[in-house]
């Protein structure tokens, strides 16, 4: 029951990190409010926590969109008195994406299989409104969340933990195509600023950065031809995809007062990648 009393609010909470992360914190004794685009799948996180006994809610939210931000936020009070935990799991993995949505995905990446002979077409290729969208979704949504939750929370005056979802690309350039990479490297950034800004108010603010976790965004990876296959699983020491659920544990203790020294951080649950 670390996070007994708490009020938690989770963006992408319909599927994969979010999801899991969701389940976790109720689990843990939170009040979850579960924020998601895609409605059926938030609701349906809400009700899983509900049927186990927990305590959540679902809201549609459009990451990108800041009126849904602020009414997620007025949900959470609302629905449950406060805001003390922010974990922003919304993100894509390239512009189109639509969580489920396996056939998109795998024609997505069959065309990205190209670059791997003239990888200079990854640039020559690129639209940059699939650009800004990637953007939008993975940096501007985090800003919109934090700036909905943070209001009440220093209101409050009660502290609080914001929790980023980031990635191994916020350090890594091959760990994804150009907008992916530089969206989360921004959002790495989005992080230890707002830690410096809110420190003093008692928020910290720190950041995940997964690696290959087995959700419907990395599903894609199991299309590699088997050589392709070794060679991807070679780059982590610990030989296999993570799962949700280890990324979950680490956002429950970024946001539980076990962390209450962390600010300004990214952790990696990565299998040992960045051992390299």
């Amino acid at each position: 029951m670390r996070l007994e009393g708490k009020v938690a609010v989770v963006t992408g909470g319909g599927n994969g990190l979010g999801r899991a992360t969701a389940q976790r914190f109720a689990a843990e004794g939170a009040s979850v409010v579960v924020a998601d685009v895609i409605d059926d799948l938030g609701e349906e996180t809400a009700q899983m926590i509900v049927d186990s006994g927990g305590q959540a809610s679902f809201v549609h939210c459009d990451a990108v969109n800041a009126s849904d931000n602020h009414r997620m936020a007025a949900h959470a009070l609302e629905s449950y008195g406060a805001i003390d935990v922010l974990v922003t799991a919304a993100g894509v993995s390239h512009a189109g994406y639509k969580s489920g949505d396996h056939e998109a995905s795998v024609k997505w990446f069959t065309k990205r299989m190209d670059y791997v002979e003239r990888p200079a077409d990854e640039l020559l290729d690129l639209d940059l409104d699939d650009f800004r969208q990637v953007m939008a979704v993975n940096l501007d949504g985090t800003l919109l969340a934090a700036q909905a939750c943070v209001a009440p929370m220093l209101e409050a005056n009660n502290g609080g933990s914001i929790v980023t979802i980031a990635s191994i690309a916020a350090k890594h350039p091959d760990a994804g195509p150009i907008p992916y990479v530089c969206s989360k490297s921004a959002v790495w950034m989005l992080t230890k600023k707002l830690a410096r800004l809110l420190a003093p108010s008692g928020i910290r603010v720190n950041a995940i950065g997964p690696g290959y976790i087995d959700t419907h965004m990395t599903s894609m990876i199991d299309l590699f031809p088997e050589d392709r296959l070794t060679e991807f699983f070679a780059n982590i020491p610990m030989g296999r995809k993570g799962i949700p659920d280890e990324i979950a544990n680490t956002a429950l203790f970024l946001a539980s007062d076990e962390a209450s020294y962390f600010t300004g951080e990214i952790l990696h649950p990565d299998g040992g990648y960045f051992t390299e």
